[in-house]
């Protein structure tokens, strides 16, 4: 194919340089449009300035800087060349940082591994502002093994986990106290088992008590767990099979206890929480402040009860202080925050039909609302008690948007919106201790994030942080065809949804259309953001399709509660449907879809809804493209599948009739399917059993294997160009580009 390239020249201050036509390369290998981030910010305590990392201007490496919140004086916290060991060249690379509750002491992460899908395993270093003194922590324990490492109430020590076990260390003496000792293949202290990292967001497995002298801590046992056999045959003679205990639907969960130990080391005592362990889950467990009490959530296996726990450290006695049911499933919601002297906690339900927050006594015998309306609070950003207010994040009239908004703890009344209305799109908030200050990062489809410090509750902008004009200009001179939101209403409801316009777009022709689906409760893909992916679809475009995404109910989005469970017992089934019905509306109203080139394409839940979606509606489908698919519901994890379906036993048809490969034989259209042999979430073993049923139903398709990448597909070098010119190539080939 011949390409005509267009060059411009863009001018930054001082600094001239071309910009060629849009390339696979640039999106995806080259860096191109990279965006630039700010931080990770810290509040200082006093809430009047904020640390980042920065460069060094004196060596290859970061300072830790402060800002003053209203002069915007600048100073050097920590310097590089106090970041780095003695004996040593070169600064530590910052990873992260935390400070110690009193500012004077600096925790630095460095040199990260990957445990699964994030960096938490690596080095952890201590400066000491006082003194000047660095030092490395877990000395005499096998380097980059520490994973989650914090400060002591006092600062006086720090505790981490290193291969399955709990060590404290003091900082004065350096003294390493080993927690616990029975950590090992099957038993893991202080973190958390696969499913339990993925599904319910648990990796940081401890907690110091206020006092400083007890550990409380969650313990895994994985024996009785089915293994999955990851198979490496690329990076030696001999393949390498790599172990995984895996929890599959219906089959045997990791028995969870949490016990309490002395921080000087000892016996454990462990809560006896009512109910079989290995049918339960621990999802969450903090102290209360200034107490020797533990909150615990406990969730059933179907995830449809989340019982709230008190257990006191010192008897180990447990009362019952809440229970939250739903006939469909329940979230775990992460925003607890003691109030009135730890007299009342905050907590968010979605019992009234919408997700709002509660203020609930200590004793769980009196709950009050205090964010009111028909709405849904999407996260909270902020509460605070001292001046009677919780800041959070709603988008009441537009749900492909973000606001930010606050209401009294004290007194229900109407929300009050704070992010003023020009910023429209998707708004964020890192807010400071005494709510006067909040970085806030503002995006829509056509601005990549601008990170600013603003005052608050007027919303001023004090200054600017970081405003990617480099990137948005880049992106500019592109001339690209803009992001089209539109509602397309399929009789029972009305969905959004997104389309990209063809370059040199005729109304006069029909152009073939792709759809980017997704389609399962986690995500969303109709979003008024900067989004990562756009460029590619924005590519697709260029070469003469019009692509299109929607969201069909039951998707994570500011709907309410009986949009998000309208789904459950159905994944695969109703959101089918729905996707189904909104092409078929959009190609009534849109003249300019050839109806003869209709394709859809997915990753992960979209890959499984792109595969049903072919199987299921071969008249309309010509041509899929599924990537790191379920072609089995029964396949995947526990977790995830069970909260949303519901048990194997009580739901064998839905997971059957949710499941793509029960329709393998329907298939007519061009479809190719992708995945990663490495891939640790949804398994090859997937992408095998619907090639194995293709072949028996001897249907012809296309495939890549991409050998020991992730479930992102993105590992090893040149691996994200060369899938996406492997998708260009499948679209080019199936669905012929361009207008007619």
């Amino acid at each position: 194919m011949r390409y005509i390239v267009f060059v411009f020249l863009l001018v930054f201050g001082d600094e001239v340089f071309s910009q060629s036509e849009l390339t696979l390369p640039d999106i995806f290998k080259n860096g191109v449009y990279k965006q630039n981030r700010f931080g990770p910010i810290r509040w200082m305590k006093d809430g009047q300035g904020y640390s980042s990392i920065e460069k060094s201007s004196k060596l290859d490496g970061d300072d830790i800087v402060k800002y003053d919140a209203i002069k915007g004086d600048r100073s050097i916290l920590v310097s590089a060349e106090e970041l780095t060991p003695a004996g040593e060249s070169k600064p530590l690379a910052v990873a992260d940082y935390h400070w110690s509750e009193d500012n004077s002491k600096l925790l630095i992460f460095t040199n990260t591994r990957k445990v699964w899908r994030y960096h938490t395993r690596g080095d952890y270093w201590i400066l000491d502002l006082k003194t000047r003194k660095l030092s490395q922590l877990g000395k005499g324990i096998p380097a980059t093994t520490l994973m989650f490492a914090k400060f002591s109430p006092d600062a006086s020590r720090v505790a981490y986990v290193s291969q399955n076990n709990i060590f404290a260390e003091s900082l004065e003496s350096g003294k390493i106290t080993q927690i616990t000792s029975d950590g090992g293949e099957f038993t893991i202290n202080g973190t958390f088992d696969w499913v339990y990292e993925e599904e319910l967001e648990c990796r940081d497995g401890f907690r110091w008590s206020p006092d400083g002298k007890n550990i409380a801590y969650w313990q895994s046992d994985t024996k009785g767990v089915g293994t999955f056999y990851l198979i490496n045959n690329i990076d030696s003679l001999y393949s390498k099979p790599i172990p995984l205990p895996y929890p599959k639907v219906g089959q045997t969960l990791s028995a969870v206890k949490i016990g309490v130990v002395s921080s000087e080391g000892g016996q454990t005592r462990w809560f006896d929480f009512p109910g079989d362990p290995r049918n339960n889950y621990l999802a969450r467990m903090e102290f209360i402040p200034n107490s020797q009490e533990v909150m615990v959530q406990q969730l059933n296996r179907r995830q449809n009860i989340n019982t709230i726990w008190t257990g006191n450290i010192q008897t180990l006695a447990l009362s019952k202080t809440l229970v939250e049911e739903d006939a469909a499933f329940l979230e775990i919601h992460d925003n607890i925050r003691w109030l009135d002297g730890e007299k009342h906690f905050t907590w968010t339900s979605e019992k009234d039909g919408w997700l709002h927050l509660y203020k609930v006594s200590r004793d769980g015998k009196t709950t009050e609302l205090v964010t009111q309306g028909e709405f849904d609070v999407e996260r909270i950003s902020h509460i605070d008690p001292a001046n009677g207010f919780v800041y959070y994040i709603a988008s009441p009239d537009n749900f492909t948007q973000r606001y930010l908004y606050r209401s009294s703890l004290t007194k229900i009344g109407k929300a009050e919106r704070i992010t003023p209305m020009e910023l429209s799109g998707q708004n964020a908030y890192q807010i400071s201790t005494d709510s006067k200050f909040a970085i806030h990062t503002f995006q829509n489809t056509t601005t990549p994030p601008v990170y600013s410090l603003v005052s608050l509750p007027k919303h001023e902008t004090v200054r600017v942080l970081e405003e990617n004009q480099e990137l948005k200009s880049k992106v500019a001179a592109l001339g690209l065809n803009p992001k089209e939101f539109f509602k397309v209403n399929i009789g029972e409801v009305e969905l959004d949804g997104w389309m990209i316009k063809p370059k040199d777009f005729d109304p006069s022709k029909k152009y073939p259309l792709i759809a980017f689906v997704y389609g399962e409760p986690a995500s969303s893909t109709v979003q008024d953001n900067w989004a990562d992916g756009d460029l590619w679809h924005h590519y697709m475009a260029r070469l003469g399709y019009v692509v299109i995404s929607i969201d069909n109910r039951g998707t994570k989005t500011p709907r309410g509660r009986d949009w998000r469970k309208s789904i459950y017992g159905q994944i695969g089934i109703l959101a089918s449907y729905d996707q189904k019905a909104a092409v078929e509306q959009v190609l009534k109203t849109y003249n300019f879809i050839d109806p003869t080139r209709v394709g859809s394409w997915g990753w992960s839940g979209g890959g499984q809804m792109t595969l049903n979606l072919m199987f299921r509606f071969p008249e309309i489908y010509k041509a899929g493209l599924a990537l790191a698919f379920v072609s089995d519901q029964r396949l995947y994890d526990a977790t995830y599948q069970e909260r949303y379906m519901g048990l194997l036993d009580d739901n064998q048809k839905g997971y059957r009739d949710g499941s793509p490969i029960t329709y393998a034989e329907n298939l007519q259209g061009e479809l190719m399917i992708i995945h990663g042999t490495g891939d640790d979430n949804v398994h090859y073993q997937s992408f095998e059993m619907l090639v194995d049923k293709l072949i028996k139903y001897n249907k012809q398709f296309s495939m890549m294997s991409y050998p020991m990448r992730s479930h992102s597909i993105n590992e090893r070098e040149n691996t994200s160009l060369h899938l996406r010119e492997t998708m260009k190539t499948f679209w080019l080939r199936s669905l012929p580009a361009g207008g007619r």
